[in-house]
């Protein structure tokens, strides 16, 4: 009796720990989902939420010099986004999600698809750092790549 006791008290632990797990797994992929909800939108204000304050963001190119690491501020970003024309649909797919995280901090490796007006552009992975602040997770740093090549439509 005492060992189907503490079998049913360590499943029930565990199933704790990997339900508040899981739940914050989803509170990260809100988080992210936001952001490019605000980016389809053009929504400045959302996109900025979405990020700490001192964020980074930056994006691997590849030239003919070599790879290029560019970089710009989340505000720079935001207005970029917030000024395209009215007529023009950005569309960010995500196709995954891969979220791992351990107290305050998350990451998240989502491979996407870009396209412009419905039309295919590019494709890539972004790769997320978050931190949790006062309760709420916030986008420190975000990596990602671009290409045209080995991309599944």
């Amino acid at each position: 009796m005492k060992m189907k006791l503490l079998l049913s008290f360590c499943l029930l632990i565990s199933l704790v720990f990997v339900s508040k797990a899981q739940s914050e797994e989803e509170a990260v992929k809100e988080v992210i989902i936001s952001l490019f909800d605000g980016m389809r939108d053009k929504n400045a204000e959302q996109i900025i939420s979405a990020f700490s304050e001192d964020a980074m963001m930056q994006t691997i190119q590849n030239k003919p010099e070599g790879t290029v690491i560019a970089s710009n501020s989340v505000a720079e970003f935001a207005n970029s986004i917030g000024s395209v024309p009215a007529e023009t649909y950005l569309d960010e797919r995500l196709t995954d999600f891969i979220i791992n995280v351990d107290a305050n901090m998350a990451t998240a490796w989502t491979p996407y698809q870009f396209y412009v007006n419905e039309k295919f552009s590019h494709c890539g992975v972004n790769s997320f750092q978050l931190v949790k602040f006062e309760g709420q997770w916030k986008i420190v740093y975000i990596i990602d790549t671009r290409r045209k090549e080995d991309c599944v439509e």
